[in-house]
């Protein structure tokens, strides 16, 4: 047989002829385990040992047969998704995992998972009352995991790929009419946090870009504002993230209303600056706490709920207003496109999609006025 080459492990010839080798890996959990590869030749024997030893070193999972979907998925989230996802866009994948994959399909062998496997998954948890949304975001996960695995090697096809969803139904949402928006923003003016909502509904900012809002991101001689990060809570704390997407990044011109509106507001977070005295921590933040820390996303929705109540008008969320600024501005005949660039959007087909109700009012007006110029009567 010769003598044994460095890092082949036991290599041998087995008494049918073909080639067998082991070799002692380090599996997850620090187990220790020999594992048998075969090859017609001894070269062949030997460069799956050296592919183990190399994606070892690297710390890609060791393929074998008795590796489960739990413990794949378990290493791929702390390997694979932890270095590249955004910190609260990760916990997000992590409560996917540990929630509905681990306890569904982890038990099931990596290799011997199946698109019946996943669909069967999929259904389930519709039939437990799951949102179309929440069951096309486990089969998302589980497809971004499956992909990792087909690059190492660890599966021969993605089977999440072949797999139906549930059929997604339009998300419902509340806006405001002209006259309840006006409403809310006169309400909003005697209310401490008025300056958020009032700028949230003119520019359509979510709710963690306004609270990670910055002086420095203002200008009000110019009339914009800059998005470039996002004020998020997750794993029980506060934390700054950048924007959504390259596309959240943006640049927004704000109306003249708002534009006075942000400077009653600079006035008076200067006097609460005074009143605070040493309990003031300068943040540089746009809407802050009485004392200049971020505020807690908890206690502005809080203080949504009353100011609505205050306006008489119905309950909604804050990210309504989102909804109601995009609404109103397409109700004015502002281009789509300039719509979806104020939202921060990434395709012009989801702001259409969203807003699809308002399209037909656009589409008449359109018409109208091509009527106008082909009549004369303009």
């Amino acid at each position: 047989m010769g003598r044994r080459g460095r890092h082949e492990g036991s290599i041998y010839r087995r008494s049918d002829g073909r080639w067998a080798g082991a070799v002692t890996l380090d599996y997850q959990g620090g187990r220790r385990r020999r594992k048998q590869v075969y090859g017609r030749t001894r070269k062949e024997v030997r460069d799956q040992i050296a592919k183990l030893l190399t994606d070892q070193q690297f710390g890609l999972p060791i393929s074998t047969e008795r590796q489960t979907v739990g413990q794949f998925l378990e290493h791929w989230l702390e390997s694979s998704a932890r270095p590249r996802l955004r910190p609260r866009t990760f916990a997000g994948y992590k409560t996917i995992v540990s929630q509905h994959l681990i306890p569904v399909l982890g038990k099931t062998q990596l290799r011997k998972l199946t698109p019946q496997h996943v669909q069967q998954m999929l259904i389930a948890k519709t039939n437990e009352g799951l949102a179309p949304r929440t069951v096309g975001g486990i089969r998302a996960v589980l497809r971004t995991a499956l992909t990792q695995a087909l690059k190492w090697r660890l599966v021969a096809w993605n089977v999440a790929v072949p797999v139906d969803l549930p059929r997604a139904s339009r998300p419902q949402f509340r806006v405001l009419e002209p006259r309840q928006a006006q409403e809310l923003l006169r309400v909003a003016a005697d209310h401490r946090l008025g300056p958020l909502f009032s700028v949230a509904l003119a520019v359509g900012l979510r709710l963690g870009e306004s609270l990670g809002l910055a002086w420095g991101d203002v200008d009000l001689s110019a009339r914009t504002l800059r998005v470039r990060r996002a004020l998020q809570r997750f794993d029980g704390k506060l934390r700054f993230v950048e924007p959504k997407s390259e596309s959240s990044n943006r640049r927004v011109a704000l109306p003249e209303s708002a534009v006075d509106v942000l400077r009653r507001h600079r006035v008076r977070q200067k006097t609460e600056r005074l009143l605070a005295g040493e309990r003031w921590r300068e943040t540089g933040l746009v809407f802050t706490t009485t004392i200049g820390t971020p505020l807690d996303d908890r206690n502005v929705r809080k203080a949504f709920r009353e100011l609505l109540d205050a306006a008489e008008l119905p309950p909604m969320r804050i990210h309504d207003l989102r909804h109601t600024c995009a609404s109103l501005l397409l109700a004015q005949g502002v281009h789509p496109r300039v719509v979806m660039e104020t939202l921060g959007h990434s395709q012009i087909s989801l702001t259409l999609d969203t807003y699809s109700h308002v399209m037909p009012t656009l589409e008449r007006d359109a018409a109208d006025r091509m009527d106008a110029v082909l009549t004369g009567s303009g």
